[in-house]
């Protein structure tokens, strides 16, 4: 088979939109090894450069970051190699890094073309060769460019007649997966799907492809990280060319194991282009999220505000004014987003007590109202709103300014004052603060969704949820097998002091995160989803029943929302 050699400069020309298609982040793994006895074959797909280990020794000998087998093969040692998926190939990176004087001397690369065979059939398969036999170096990178292959699942590393390779790294497409139906929601930006991030405007510490990778990842390595930014205004870029065009609804922003090092703030925009590239500052990109605030080391959930008539071919995400993001999910449909008069049924109501977070939300029955997905709250979404209300196992992962103390003489964290009480109850009305509880039932879930007709507001005072917890001993009132999630709906007023329903919110809390609703936000009643639940409600009141406790709105036909609860 033809192959050219490409010098190493030339490397991101060459292979810039591939995926490498065998790195373990992917799923890659090695199936079958004829000979590893001085350094294991795994080491092959890791992502991380090979690094020295000279001067170190193990019970075989030398160690080595790479693959080495023993010496004096009379005839070639190999490893079968599973990609993480089905692709097809354009090229390799076949790394002796370190290993001179015991480097192979040459190698090839053999794969099946016969994508529906499984692990246990590699034995009996027919393997084409797709890489011949090259000669090999001592410590350096061997760039090979092919002819694009048919699709390809395993591939066999040959090294002839032995030694040892540090790194090997197959690049090429991935062949996309993604759903039949053009209404069942995906994440269209997922390396999976076909999505490729085409454009950095920075990736000095982590590279902006790990940003669509499977996974959260295991540590800032396989995250994209720019360099400290030291001009005021600075901002950092990264555009993703997704997988198929596609009407978007919500993004996920993952910042996990970013602790001290997470950007400030990060705003969405999308286009419809040809460009595998798209110009950065073509004016046909549209805002489809405004600047939101990020956290350290959590999962960030936010809806767009995308036009739900425009199937849109990249998206470009840009963080104020630096720092690092582990994964980025543009979650949308290939056919046009439901409309409020044409929702299709969606699957069956939720598992009980079932609170695994989601990427999307279902859709709901047909129905004449606006549909909004419910998501989970995080402190920096629910912001404008209010606080979130809960302890952290990893204090850097606390909102900043957070005062964390180590209690009753060691034995407990105090987090302090996450959120203040306020009152502005006019002098003389008779107003005090204390402490009540709310016992709940589970509110009626259809097809997935929840109707939101009542909102409520405190015009005085702000007002804290905590759950509690169930379980006591046999005969006492507590809840013995209570819930362990509740819907937090929440609006900022509008400009004829009702609610505006274009900043409407929904979340889905779980019973380790209790709230507090700042002063005359309108929220929806405490609504818990598929079990009983109690609350500790902080709270300042008069207790007359007066609106000035509590101003409820009961909403029109016309205006109820339904609310799609996350599906798995």
């Amino acid at each position: 088979m033809a192959y050219e050699s490409i010098p190493l400069e030339a490397f991101h020309e060459t292979f810039n939109f591939n995926i490498e298609l065998s790195s373990v982040a992917l799923g890659g793994n090695v199936v079958k090894v004829s000979d590893e006895f001085f350094a294991q074959a795994f080491h092959l797909l890791e992502v991380e450069p090979a690094p020295s280990l000279k001067g170190q020794f193990g019970p075989n000998g030398a160690l080595y970051n790479g693959w080495e087998s023993r010496r004096h093969n009379p005839s070639y040692d190999w490893c079968v190699i599973e990609l993480g998926t089905l692709g097809t190939i354009v090229g390799f990176d076949i790394d002796t890094t370190h290993f001179n004087g015991n480097e192979a001397p040459e190698a090839s690369v053999d794969g099946i073309f016969d994508s529906s065979l499984g692990e246990h059939d590699v034995n009996n398969a027919k393997w084409t060769e797709i890489l011949p036999r090259v000669p090999l170096g001592p410590s350096q990178r061997h760039l090979f460019k092919i002819p694009e292959t048919e699709r390809v699942r395993y591939v066999r590393l040959n090294m002839y007649p032995d030694g040892g390779i540090a790194r090997f790294r197959v690049y090429g497409n991935v062949v996309p997966v993604q759903p039949d139906s053009p209404q069942e929601v995906f994440d269209l930006a997922h390396v999976f799907a076909g999505g490729r991030v085409t454009f950095m405007s920075d990736q000095h510490f982590g590279v902006g492809a790990n940003l669509i990778l499977p996974g959260r990842g295991k540590d800032m390595g396989d995250g994209w990280e720019t360099k400290r930014s030291r001009q005021k205004g600075h901002k950092d870029w990264v555009i993703i060319k997704l997988g198929t065009p596609g009407h978007l609804r919500t993004v996920e922003i993952d910042t996990a194991h970013f602790k001290g090092n997470f950007p400030e703030t990060c705003e969405l925009h999308a286009l419809c282009s040809e460009d595998e590239v798209p110009d950065s500052n073509a004016i046909e990109w549209a805002q489809i999220l405004s600047p939101v605030k990020l956290g350290p080391h959590r999962r960030h959930f936010f809806p767009l505000e995308a036009d739900v008539s425009v199937a849109y071919t990249h998206v470009k995400l840009t963080i104020y004014p630096d720092g690092g993001i582990k994964r980025v999910r543009v979650c949308g449909t290939k056919g046009p987003c439901p409309t409020t008069a044409d929702l299709a049924a969606g699957p069956s109501d939720m598992a009980e007590n079932d609170a695994a977070v989601p990427l999307e939300s279902a859709p709901v029955a047909i129905k004449q109202v606006k549909s909004i997905p419910v998501l989970p709250l995080t402190p920096e979404a629910f912001s404008p709103f209010g606080q979130v209300i809960q302890a952290y196992g990893d204090h850097a992962a606390a909102p900043r300014g957070t005062k964390i103390t180590p209690a009753n003489q060691g034995s407990a964290t105090k987090f302090h004052k996450l959120s203040l009480l306020e009152s502005s109850y006019p002098v003389g009305s008779g107003a005090s603060s204390g402490l009540s509880v709310y016992r709940c039932n589970p509110t009626k879930v259809v097809n997935g969704g929840v109707e939101l007709k009542v909102v409520e507001r405190h015009p005085y005072t702000n007002q804290a949820f905590i759950p509690m917890g169930g379980g006591g001993i046999h005969g006492d009132e507590a809840l013995k097998e209570p819930g362990s999630a509740y819907l937090v709906v929440v609006a900022h007023n509008g400009a004829n002091d009702k609610p505006d329903f274009n900043t409407l919110r929904a979340f889905v809390a779980s019973a380790g995160q209790g709230i507090m609703y700042n002063t005359a936000i309108w929220h929806q009643p405490m609504t818990v989803l598929y079990k009983p639940m109690d609350f500790t409600c902080v709270e300042t009141q008069i207790g007359n029943g007066d609106q000035a406790d509590c101003e409820i709105l009961e909403l029109e036909a016309s205006e109820v929302v339904i609310l799609a609860l996350p599906r798995h």
